[in-house]
């Protein structure tokens, strides 16, 4: 199976781009149109598994709405966010960014974001404040947006949507992942947040195929890990080599645009 790794170079071939020295990992395949993308949105939500995709047909449902193609991977070791996204956005595994614990610090290696930039193009980065994703790339070639939680990131995304002033707009979320560490997986409370996060990518990709109608644009529903029950607290958790951190789903939207 994949790794997440293959984002980066996925994006990059969607679009057109050199990959970040670095990456090592192939594009998915079946994903690229003829010509590249003018217009990328990549939904970043924390922990959202291909377990908990597969157990939920309404939610499901609503993702591959917007984006019927299917591509499966898996995240890296630790399958601790810090470094899942490292790898998502580097295209790089832990042992060659440098990456290998948990840590919320600035990741000095080539990013997506930097080749973007080299090729002309400009990136968007929308991350929750104090998050993971609020410091690895914070000195990479890309517009930072800080936000307080999950409806704020939605609402700076939706207008940086309607701005139209990036090719490649990456948006995370994470209050699904803060609280199946504080009850479990499946508590109602999670699920709750889960569905939250469907309800906010159906937003923002309406808002998306509305505004580049016509033109050549992808969209992306990803994640980077899954989670487990931890067997001695009762909580949820992740970071192990299991097949339920390990195993994401993420769905695609490739549209070639009009002639």
């Amino acid at each position: 199976m994949s790794s997440i790794a293959s984002l980066t170079p996925t994006l990059c071939a969607l679009a057109g781009v050199e990959p970040p020295a670095g990456c090592r990992a192939e594009p998915f395949a079946g994903l690229a149109p003829g010509a590249p993308v003018e217009r990328l949105l990549v939904f970043a939500a924390d922990a959202v598994g291909a377990r908990l995709l597969d157990a939920a047909d309404l939610e499901r449902a609503v993702v591959t709405g917007h984006a019927p193609l299917r591509t499966e991977a898996l995240a890296a070791l630790p399958s601790v966010t810090p470094v899942c996204f490292a790898t998502m956005l580097t295209g790089a595994p832990p042992e060659a960014h440098g990456l290998r614990t948990y840590e919320k610090r600035l990741l000095g290696r080539d990013s997506v974001f930097d080749a973007f930039a080299r090729a002309g193009k400009r990136s968007a980065l929308v991350a929750v404040e104090d998050s993971s994703l609020d410091h690895l790339f914070r000195d990479r070639e890309v517009e930072h947006f800080s936000e307080r939680y999950d409806p704020e990131a939605l609402d700076r995304a939706l207008s940086l949507v309607e701005e139209d002033r990036h090719e490649l707009l990456v948006v995370y979320q994470q209050e699904y992942d803060d609280l199946l560490h504080a009850t479990t997986p499946r508590s109602p409370q999670a699920l709750a947040a889960f569905r939250r996060h469907v309800a906010a990518f159906d937003e923002l990709a309406r808002a998306a195929r509305t505004r580049w109608a016509g033109r050549p644009h992808a969209l992306a529903f990803v994640s980077d890990h899954g989670a487990h029950v931890d067997p001695e607290t009762g909580r949820g958790t992740h970071g192990s080599d299991q097949p339920a951190d390990l195993e994401v789903a993420w769905y695609w939207r490739v549209e070639p645009g009009e002639d």
